[in-house]
């Protein structure tokens, strides 16, 4: 067993289109690696800077991002090491092949397996604070620096009685009279 820790810089599109790492961000990372009799079981923890908007106000968002993966690596020649065998009735083979990581030398590539830890604990709609009111929809001015912001709408549907008692109020008629 031994424990590495790391600082790394993030590969590109680590990330939604919202927020994520950017690119050449140093990501520190915690690993512990322990050789099994498959491989090298990898357990680590990777901490980044967020950056990003808020889906609401589109406000910046700066934040870190803590996350936990595990990977096993198995030696290329795994199959030979634990006894087991390939054979053409094991259909299930192919897909599992295709999802296992492999040690190339003495090196393992974490960027995947980084990849996939970060991205899966992003927030899908990522907002600046949890009440954010966002912005006005018919000016968009953000709510949040003016809560008293709004618009007098006229629905088109009613204007046209708007406009009656309008012109009843101006020739001094009252409101309550019924016609």
């Amino acid at each position: 067993m031994k424990k590495v820790s790391r600082s790394v810089p993030a590969p590109k599109d680590m990330g939604i289109e919202v927020i994520g790492v950017r690119e050449g961000t140093e990501i520190t990372l915690d690993l512990r690696l322990e050789s099994v009799m498959e491989g090298v079981l990898v357990t680590g923890t990777a901490r980044a800077p967020l950056s990003g908007e808020c889906v609401r106000c589109l406000e910046p968002i700066e934040r870190e991002l803590e996350t936990e993966f595990q990977e096993l690596y198995s030696y290329p020649d795994a199959d030979t090491r634990t006894g087991g065998h390939h054979g053409a009735a094991d259909a299930g083979d192919d897909v599992e092949e295709e999802d296992t990581l492999f040690l190339e030398g003495d090196l393992l590539d974490l960027e995947s397996v980084l990849r996939d830890a970060v991205v899966l604990e992003l927030p899908l709609q990522p907002v600046c604070q949890d009440d954010c009111p966002g912005l006005c929809s018919d000016c968009g001015v953000r709510l949040a620096d003016d809560p008293d912001h709004h618009h007098e709408v006229t629905d088109i549907r009613w204007a046209a009685l708007q406009e009656i008692q309008l012109s009843g109020a101006e020739n001094g008629a009252d409101e309550n009279q019924e016609k």
